[in-house]
This record gives structure tokens, sequence and C-alpha cells, in this order.
């Protein structure tokens, strides 16, 4: 091990206490630096005079990274932004998320910048133009460091779990690569230490630090341990980097040192002594090393290296520290053809097809490769294992000796079908360490993990009525439900306490009125619902059980279509559903069963619920008429209609949201979380940038009006100045029907109830309107000529005026645009209504 003679370099003052980050413009002519406060400061290489200071950007910065042309920051406040480097002035800001920002690269060519939050995903955005983002989603942990592979087709992300993710980013949807686990150690998003992926120049393997204070190598293809870098630092390591040809390897660590390795070799070739440091860079061409520490000090070191190792640095790309490397061997680490290298036969060889026609069928032709060998396996005793990447044969024999052909395996295997998992309606997943419980029109509940315990906040829309609160959950609640009368809770199942609800009301004449419940041991709750008479849960044991608000069982009983998905009550009401028979898809079938608990009668048993082939139910909730909906991932709308009379109900779209007029540009990507549906509207959450669920801070809640999928695209209002007739023909035509059905909706509620006048009242309201609707859709096909005639009369024939007055009225319309023909076949329906024969009649006799 060799040590050099350090010369100290005096620091600059650069930013207060706190993280500092500095990079090197990819040209080296610059080197920016950013801190905690609101300066950003360029420095010139090769110059000693003071820095450019650019002032009032945002502050508490956390990343930095930079093109030859801009730069790009991104802070606590969740904001990116964008900086040139021409004039050193603010461009835009390229996006923002609702967390601290944590880290930013940019792609080797510098059109994509990768931005890891603390948000369970990774945005990947194109530099010039924005709207262009790839999303790596669904991470389990937050993201702390992010990684470009040199040929920019793969970034590297640590996660704060310790997990290592690969993914590909050659296409618009970025696949998973690799997943290792156990390269890095289990830090905080805000923690100096590090976990960073480094990738060497070369792109055949990576470099990470480990617990043990060393830098373990990777093979990029597999995660297999390679070279280490091991012995040298005392301290937890904080920032390490390659140089740019991949000679030497930079560390710094908690123990005031900076070590110089020979990457070939894996010794140090330099000790300096500098504490703090938390990152450092190399310069893209020159004898410089630059790092800054804690303190917001910049150091940049000329010179860094001694005569004697300055010789590694002027060489071209080295090879990565492979164990088994022809490359390394290879004098003066130039690179050579290899003589036992990949075969052009074998580059191009294909996989065998396995099709159940015959023995050749399965085995597939051989490829010519093949044909040089003079033995073959050809009964699969194991005589020939093939030959790997390098032209060897394996020994794959001794690996799994007794391991089933994965061909013959996956003609064995049996089939299972994909069922529908068990879902909580209005809940989210965690996203970070937050999630909602419960989103409603009422208010929404959502939870904090705080490791030991969770944190639960109501907070309600209406604060004159109710007062938001708070309190500490040791139990670790996972589900809810909140209306105007209380708020319900469920915890699964732990080591101290099996699964448990807990009931708070929001009023209550007595000292203390909220209750919690058990379950039998080994039971876990799927999902409860909370109306205002009852509380009802289902079960893993596929058990429907049901109690009054204050804790008292009323009953039990086992759902016959199982595994239960999901339950919903409204007043008297529940509706659960399950899964059911397979259906062609391969999918199994959703099952609902709708029941009055207290009359103890069942309105609909066992029905299907009315999904297309590929969709998935959403959520499922009562509208504030009593009404059952769902929605779909296809962005469809249904209200389940005579669902009181038993074998009668359907299910009918409301709304189908992909036909929206905000969406007829198709410059918007955005979906909507279902929350209500209520004074004949929809309301949601608008979801934007292909997210799936809402999240922090609370979004602002939509409306949209019902839309009932009439005609092929929605009715633009051009398209109607266009061609009038056409378009206000299809618009009255979806009024008239969504105003017929939500008639029969209320029909349905007076007649199974008892009506009050003013429902009754309601009821004549709305039959007037729909006979207005066809009044005026009469009015557009006498104007559009004689030959509409039929229609015409048959559009007289769905009124129900009981008055005779709107078919006086028809009348008159006919005559006004000369229709006399169709005039008297009106007065025709109106005497016949008259002398109280209807069409039904007629048709009887």
């Amino acid at each position: 091990m060799a040590t050099v003679m350090q010369r100290w370099v005096r620091g600059r003052p650069a930013h207060p206490n706190g993280p500092t980050f500095l990079t090197y413009t990819p040209d080296g002519t610059k080197l920016i630096t950013a801190g905690s406060n609101n300066v950003i400061r360029v420095y010139q290489t090769g110059s000693d005079g003071e820095p450019t200071n650019i002032d009032n950007v945002q502050d508490s910065n956390t990343a930095l990274a930079a093109s030859n042309d801009l730069f790009f920051t991104g802070s606590e406040d969740g904001s990116v932004c964008v900086y040139t480097l021409d004039n050193y002035l603010y461009d835009r800001m390229l996006t923002r998320c609702t967390l601290p920002i944590r880290d930013i690269v940019l792609s080797p060519d510098g059109l994509w910048a990768a931005v890891a939050s603390d948000e369970l995903e990774v945005k990947i955005i194109d530099v010039r133009d924005m709207t262009n983002v790839l999303y790596v989603r669904d991470l389990p942990k937050p993201p702390k460091h992010l990684s470009f592979h040199p040929s920019g087709s793969y970034l590297a992300i640590s996660c704060t779990d310790g997990m290592v993710y690969v993914y590909s980013i050659s296409t618009e949807d970025p696949t998973l690569r690799n997943k290792f686990d156990g390269m890095i150690r289990r830090l905080e998003g805000e923690d100096e230490k590090s976990a960073r992926v480094i990738w060497h120049p070369d792109g055949r393997a990576f470099a990470t630090p480990t617990a043990t204070r060393d830098v373990q190598v990777f093979n990029q293809d597999d995660g297999r341990k390679e070279r280490i870098f091991t012995g040298g630092h005392m301290g937890d390591i904080t920032a390490l980097a390659w140089s740019p040809n991949g000679a030497l390897l930079a560390t710094a660590a908690s123990d005031r040192k900076i070590l110089i390795w020979d990457t070939k070799t894996q010794k140090i070739l330099a000790r300096y002594d500098y504490s703090g440091v938390i990152n450092l860079a190399w310069h893209p061409s020159d004898n410089i090393l630059s790092f800054v520490t804690s303190d917001g000090e910049l150091f940049i070191y000329p010179d860094f290296l001694s005569a004697e190792n300055l010789s590694l640095l002027k060489q071209p790309t080295q090879p990565a520290p492979l164990i088994r490397d022809p490359l390394s061997e290879t004098s003066g680490n130039a690179r050579k053809s290899l003589t036992n290298g990949l075969k052009p036969a074998l580059e191009s060889r294909t996989k065998r097809q396995s099709t159940p026609d015959s023995l050749d069928d399965i085995l597939g032709p051989l490829s010519e490769g093949e044909e040089e060998d003079f033995v073959e396996d050809d009964d699969g005793a194991g005589y020939h294992d093939g030959i790997n990447g390098y032209g060897k044969r394996s020994h794959s024999i001794i690996d799994g000796f007794d391991e089933r052909d994965p061909k013959r395996r996956a003609i064995y295997g049996s089939w299972q079908p994909e069922i529908h998992e068990p879902c909580q309606p209005g809940s989210t997943p965690w996203r970070g360490n937050r999630r909602y419980l419960c989103l409603n029109l009422t208010g929404f509940v959502w939870t904090v993990d705080q490791d030991s315990h969770h944190t639960v906040t109501v907070e309600f829309y209406d604060r004159e009525f109710h007062r938001d609160f708070h309190f500490t959950d040791p139990y670790l609640y996972d589900k809810a439900c909140l209306n105007e009368h209380g708020t319900l809770f469920s915890c699964p199942p732990s080591t101290s306490n099996p699964a448990m609800i807990f009931y708070r009301p929001h009023e209550t004449w007595t000292s203390r009125a909220d209750w919690r419940t058990q379950l039998p041991a080994g039971e876990d709750i799927t999902s409860i619902s909370l109306s205002d008479s009852y509380i009802t849960i289902t079960t893993t044991a596929s058990y429907i059980r049901t109690y009054t608000l204050f804790g008292t069982p009323l009953r039990i009983h086992r759902q016959k279509s199982s595994p239960i998905v999901t339950c919903a009550s409204w007043r008297n009401y529940i509706l659960t559903l399950g899964n059911g028979p397979v259906g062609a898809s391969g999918n199994t079938q959703l099952i609902y069963t709708i029941e009055n608990v207290k009359r103890d009668e069942v309105c609909q048993s066992e029905d299907v619920v009315a999904l297309p082939p590929d969709a998935r139910l959403k959520s499922v909730f009562w509208s504030d008429q009593g009404d059952p909906c769902i929605y779909d991932s296809s962005g469809v709308l249904l209200v389940l209609l005579h669902w009181r009379s038993p074998g009668q109900a359907r299910w009918v779209p409301l709304l189908d949201t992909r036909r929206l007029e905000r969406l007829r540009d198709g410059k918007r990507e955005e979906s909507y979380w279902p929350v209500a549906v209520a004074q004949d509207k929809f309301h949601c959450i608008i979801l934007k940038g292909g997210d799936q669920y809402p999240y922090f801070p609370r979004p602002l809640l939509s409306e949209f009006e019902f839309s009932i999928p009439i005609t092929t695209t929605p009715i633009a209002a051009d398209k109607e100045r266009d061609d009038p007739g056409t378009g206000e023909g299809q618009r009255l035509e979806e009024s008239f029907v969504r105003s017929s059905l939500m008639l029969s909706l209320l029909e349905d509620l007076t007649s199974s109830t008892h009506a009050t006048y003013a429902q009754k009242s309601e009821i004549s309201r709305r039959e007037t309107e729909v006979d207005k609707l066809l009044l005026q859709l009469l009015n557009v096909e006498c104007r559009e000529g004689e030959e509409r005639g039929m229609k015409a009369l048959e559009i007289v024939g769905l009124m129900r005026d009981r008055s005779g007055k709107l078919l006086e009225a028809a009348q008159k319309v006919a005559g006004r645009y000369g229709r006399g023909v169709l005039q008297e076949k009106i007065q025709e329906v109106a005497e016949k209504r008259l002398m109280g024969m209807n069409e039904e009649e007629e048709g009887d006799q």
C-alpha cells in the first residue's frame, strides 16, 4: 500500500452548514455547487476568481445535475428547477413532487433527467419536452440514489429498504431487468451515508458501498460479486466515484479520509485527511478532484494525483475489476479481441419453441452450431449441457442435478384461474409512509406510519357540524369508513391481538360510546362498510358479520361466492361482492348479492357484475339516492337499475370518462378516482400524469355531469354548429335516455318506500321533463323532412303525457313544418289515449 505526501488545499466557503452538492459540466469548464441556502455558485475551471452567484433560488437544495448548457436543482419543497449556463437565469420548472427531492441524474446524452423523491416512484423526464415522461412506479420504499448506465439504456435505483432495482428504459414503459437484495444497507432519505450505485465506465459492472465500510463490485448481468475494495475506511462511506477512465476509484468516509484506489489491484494509492466530506467529483479530463463537506465548504484540488499515479488517469477506458475477466490479463490493461469470445453461430441461436405436436416440434430443429457437436443429449439424460456465452460447455448438471426441464415443467404445471382480490372502497395503498383509509363526500381518513405505531387523522369537509380529530394508533388500523354518524376502523391480526373493529360515533349523550370487538383467532378482515343503521365486515373465512351501530352482533352467515371481494352499505341494505365461476377469459366472474338486513330479505342473489372481459373493479358505493354504483378500470360508471325486484336488476352506464369533452384533443393524460354519485353528478379526483391513486396534499374534488354513451363520439360545440340537425338530435337523444333512467331510479325508490309528497312531485316534474325532451326531438325530426315521419310518430308514442297538452303541442309542431299526414297520425294517438286505449291494449286486440 502506497501513501502519498498530501498538499493541503484551503477550503472555499460556499454554503451554510448542511447538505452540500457539486457537479462538473460534461465539458469540464464549470463546477456548480448548491446547498441549504438560496444561492447557487458557478466556478470557472482554472480560475481563482470569485464564482458567479445565482440568487433567489429555492432553499434547502437536495440534488444537483448539469449538462453543458443547463443545470438542474431539486429541493425539499419537491420542485425541480432548470437554469441556463449562458446567462445564469432561471429557465423553467421541470417537474414538481409532493415530497422532497432526493436525487437528480442526467442520461449520458443529456436528454433525459431522472428524478427521485420520497414518493414511491421515479420520473424520467425528456428535457426537451417536459410532457414526455417515463415512470417507474410501485417501488416498495422511496428511492435514495439514481444512476444511469454509460449506455443510457438502464437506470439503477437504490431504495431506502436496501434494495437495488435496475430498469431498462429503452422503451416507453420501463421494465424491471434485475432486482438485487442485500447489496446496500438500509438508509433514510436524508442520511449522509451513501448507498449509491456507480457504474464502471465500461458498463460491465457497478460498485456500491456496503455496511462493512467496503466497496463491493458486482457483475451487471446477474449481480454476482466480483472484486472488493476493502480495509481502507474505519467509518461509513459517504461518497464514491470512478475516475473518467475507470482506472481509479475515489472514496470518502466519516473517518475523515479520502482514499484513491487502483481499480486493477484494489490497492490504496493515496490517502488524504479531510473531515465531513459528503460529495466528490472528478474533473472530466484534468487531474482535479473537487469535494464538499457538511460545513458547506468547497475544496478544488488541482494536481490531485502524484506524478507516479498520473499515468493511470491518462490511459484509455480500463476494464471493470471482474474476477474472471480476460481483459484484466492483457498487458497495459488495453483491450484485445478474445480468442474464445462469442461465436457468431451462437449469437443468432434462437430458443426452441414448445408445441404439443411431436417430439421434433417440441425440441425444435438443430441449429448450425448444434450440428457440429457429435454428442447430442437427445434423451435429456445430461450428456450434453449446451454451450455458454463464451463457447464453453457449462456445469449446470452439477448445479441443478434433479431439476426438471422448464419446458416440460410448463407442460406438467397446473392452471390456476385469476381471481378478484379483496379491496376496500375509498382506500389507497401505501405511498411513502402515508395512505388514505377512506375518501368520500363526508371527509377523509388518513394514516401515517411512525414505525412503532401509526397516527390517524379524520377531517371533515363541513366543519360546522363535525370537529376534526387525531389520535395515536397502536393497533395499526388498515381500513376505515366514514359517514355523518361515526367512523369505523379495522386492524389486521398481530402477535399481540387478533383482528379487531373499532367504532367511534361523532355525537353521543353518554360519557363514552366508542367500542371495540375482536374476531376469532385466525380470521382476518377483508373489507368493512358502515351505514346509518348497521356495520358490516367480511372476513377471510368467507363470513359476513353484521353488527348494530353500538356493537351488538346481529347475524353472521357464510357467503356462497368466495373469496369475498368487498362490501358496501346504505341504510338497511348491504351489497356484497365475491368471486364466482370462471368465465371464458380465465378470470372468475364477479358476483354480487343485495339483502335487506332489517327485513331479512334478499333482493338480488348471486347475480353477475357487468364487467368487460379485461376490466377490473375499482370501486363500489351507493349513491345519495340509495342505488348501487360501480366504477371499473375502463373508466365507466354504472348504476344498478330495478335492484329491489328480484331477477330484474341490470347495470346501466351513467358515464364513460374516456369520452369526456376535456379529453377530445388528446393532450391530457389523466384518470379519475371515484368518490361518490350525488346530486345527479359523478364526484371524483382527477389523477394526472399516469397516477393511479390520489396522494398528499389532499386533492380537490371534481364533478362531472352524467353522459350516457349513445353516440360514437361526444358531441362538440363546433360539430353542432356545422350540422345543427345531427348535433342537436344526438344531444337530445342522450338527454332523453339519461332523464328516463333517472326517472326509473326515482320510481323504483318511491314504489318500495312510503313516498313523500316531495318525491311524488319530483316524479311528475321528471315525467314532464322527459316529454319536453321528446317534443324537442320531434321538432328536430320534423325540421329534417317528410322522410323522418315514421321516427317522428314513434317519438310521439313514447310520450307519457297524461293531460294531453303535450300531444296537442306535438300536433302544432307537425303543422308548423307542413307535415299534414304526421299531424293526423298524432291526432289519432291523442284520441286513443283519450279513450283510454294504450298501445299495448291495441296490440292485444
